[in-house]
């Protein structure tokens, strides 16, 4: 096809091995044609016979572990760190050892957690873990050493950067092993139900105030009598309540950066409802984890790809309300490279491999 993706060229700099990089790159082929990543429908958008490809895909598995060279996706340009937590509800796998039970206590499913480096609006993912409250259960852990066990496995790669969290992450336990560590936070802070307190040096408890329309900035606060920290409000008119981010950094700074991740996070959605990452159908951990490496690489590609098609039809057009969707939507759904001509594409196809180049081989 004039205009396929060219997944092998991709996948090439991203494992090690040729023949690792040609199977990655026909499950990827049939990733986004299947828009799943269960195994079955899977092997019947691979060429040759469905039970074949089946076999393919098992020894594929059993041979490379794609979470590793997920971790050549990380943006060493990159200010910052997000992660985004993300239920995979799994109803019907009663008898599967990594699902548990959601926060409804009820829905059977497990718990990804995706680290990512934002790129050009965008969120490139380079780490995951799972867990659920079985695992939690039969390993005698906890959903807060999981957490953290995320980011200790990627302090190398952050090195200064901070990591920018949503409230799930707004807790004693995670603060206290971040200021041990050295990991630099800014986290948007939890203030319905019950508050936390802050005081200043000297003990005296510290009241977070602010009006509508205005920002407001805190130093030199102790979280819950024990952790240094610094707070930023903004109220804008017209929303409900105010933005709080707890951080190490400076407040106006933190506030920056977070608003930044709240741009970012909603490209996490289209790996939701355009990937089919909810179908994941493994009865094995490590396979299931391998399987969702292997999305969030195809999916990285194709947001890079989409964005830059969509940068070329917008140039000529001009982008109006179509400038919101994001490239992967582009790509997939409305599948617009059938928009430009074939020597368009495999210029854009070069442009964006360049880009792929310098983020997975920094220099």
């Amino acid at each position: 096809m004039r205009k396929s993706i060219p997944f092998f060229k991709f996948m090439q700099l991203i494992f090690d091995e040729p023949k690792h990089a040609k199977h990655a790159a026909q499950i990827a082929q049939a990733i986004l044609k299947a828009r799943s990543i269960r195994m079955t429908r899977i092997a019947a958008f691979m060429p040759g016979k469905m039970e074949t490809a089946y076999k393919r895909i098992t020894r594929f598995l059993r041979s490379c572990d794609p979470k590793e060279a997920l971790w050549k996706l990380f943006d060493q340009k990159a200010k910052f760190v997000i992660a985004d937590p993300t239920p995979i509800p799994r109803p019907q796998a009663k008898k599967t050892d990594y699902v548990g039970t959601l926060n409804d206590g009820k829905t059977k499913g497990f718990w990804l957690l995706v680290l990512a480096t934002p790129h050009k609006g965008r969120a490139i993912p380079f780490h995951l873990i799972t867990y659920s409250s079985r695992t939690i259960s039969k390993e005698c852990l906890s959903r807060n050493w999981y957490h953290f066990e995320a980011f200790r496995s990627a302090k190398q790669l952050i090195e200064d950067r901070p990591v920018v969290l949503d409230r799930e992450f707004c807790y004693e336990a995670l603060f206290e092993a971040f200021f041990h560590e050295g990991i630099h936070f800014v986290v948007r802070l939890k203030v319905k139900g019950n508050p936390p307190k802050f005081t200043d040096h000297e003990g005296r408890e510290v009241e977070l105030q602010i009006k509508k329309g205005e920002r407001v900035a805190f130093h030199n606060l102790l979280y819950k009598g024990k952790i240094p920290v610094n707070v930023a409000g903004e109220w804008k008119v017209g929303l409900s309540q105010p933005l709080w981010i707890i951080t190490d950094l400076q407040p106006q700074e933190a506030l920056r950066i977070y608003k930044e991740r709240m741009k970012i996070e909603e490209s996490f959605r289209d790996l939701k409802s355009l990937l089919g990452l909810g179908e994941v159908m493994s009865k094995k951990k490590e396979n299931m984890e391998k399987l969702v490496a292997l999305l969030l690489i195809v999916y990285a590609i194709c947001l890079l790809l989409g964005e830059g098609l969509k940068d070329e039809i917008f140039s000529c057009c001009g982008r109006g309300k179509m400038g919101c969707y994001s490239g992967l939507f582009v790509l997939v759904w409305l599948k617009w490279r059938t928009s430009i001509s074939a020597a368009k594409w495999r210029c854009l196809v070069e442009r964006v491999f360049s880009s792929f180049y310098f983020l997975v081989v920094p220099t």
